[in-house]
């Protein structure tokens, strides 16, 4: 049972019935979902997902007025609703695992995760929030929202960075993806430096990864979940997701260099399909500063290219 078509049945069966007959003259301005950390919120849980922080539930979404009037009576009823539910539960919480589920006011629910009461409205706004974050804020599934405030706020949040932001990034990638992967790698294995070639070998992944993301106009997930996610992305997916799953199992120094720059070639090709760079290098030191050049407001792209 995949943990987020869990906590919709719960909430359709469970959830739905208490806030009709405890809440009925409300049940028009609750929203309804689950959304924010953990795995299932991604769709990337699995049995060993169910030890802790899983299981039947839901989250609860409320304005600010209807949270002062309502929210704690909610809470109190939420937290009264059976844990078991379908034979999984109850709900395990680690030390770090509360305040996932259960009711919450709209505009706090997204500060814990953006640090913003209000979608992003300026550029320095936007480049402050990890991706990590933003994705966070945005995955998962709405089950209901009768009044539209909580979507209008995470359509906001879907609709990507601006695109001087998304260029900023993608210029600040394609400096540290060469200088890790292209570069010093093969520099820290000739040198005999392997603790320096690993560290490369991670940047290499983990900028590439977000690279791709930022090709495809999505938001990066937490590490443990980024490389799983990369697979069903249009753009590059499935070919970077094989790529790299190759580049971490090979043992072989000259193979990984050898993967490190295919997947180099891959991404400057696409940034020239994109019209993002008419560099005819196949380095991607000599692209981060022709995308950067794109960027319309003065201020960001005068910040040094190697800055995100």
């Amino acid at each position: 049972m995949n943990g987020l078509e869990l906590c919709e049945r719960y909430f359709s069966e469970v959830g739905v019935p208490m806030i009709a007959e405890k809440f009925g003259e409300h049940q028009n301005n609750i929203a309804a979902g689950l959304v924010g950390d953990g795995s299932e919120c991604f769709g990337f849980d699995d049995e060993l997902s169910r030890d802790h922080d899983w299981g039947p539930s839901f989250c609860l979404w409320l304005t600010k007025n209807d949270f002062e009037t309502i929210g704690p009576g909610l809470q109190k009823e939420v937290q009264n609703l059976p844990g078991e539910f379908e034979g999984f539960g109850p709900r395990k919480e680690s030390s770090w695992g509360g305040g996932r589920v259960g009711v919450f006011e709209i505009e706090q629910f997204y500060r814990k995760f953006i640090g913003l009461d209000h979608p992003p409205e300026t550029l320095v706004e936007w480049r402050r929030i990890p991706e990590i974050n933003l994705a966070a804020a945005t995955n998962g599934k709405v089950f209901t929202d009768p009044l539209g405030d909580f979507t209008s706020f995470r359509d906001r949040l879907k609709g990507f960075y601006p695109e001087d932001v998304h260029l900023k990034k993608i210029a600040s990638r394609c400096m540290t993806i060469a200088q890790s992967g292209q570069y010093n790698y093969q520099r820290c294995v000739k040198r005999e430096d392997y603790v320096a070639a690993q560290w490369a070998e991670t940047k290499f992944i983990t900028d590439t990864i977000s690279i791709v993301f930022l090709l495809n106009k999505r938001y990066r997930p937490f590490y443990k979940w980024m490389h799983r996610a990369t697979k069903n992305l249009p753009k590059l997916g499935d070919q970077i997701y094989r790529l790299i799953s190759d580049l971490v199992t090979t043992h072989d120094y000259n193979r990984k260099a050898q993967l490190m720059e295919q997947t180099s070639q891959l991404l400057i090709a696409q940034l020239r399909h994109d019209g993002l760079s008419d560099s005819p290098s196949d380095f991607l030191l000599d692209h981060g500063p022709i995308v950067q050049s794109k960027i319309e407001d003065s201020q960001m792209r005068s910040i040094d290219v190697w800055a995100e």
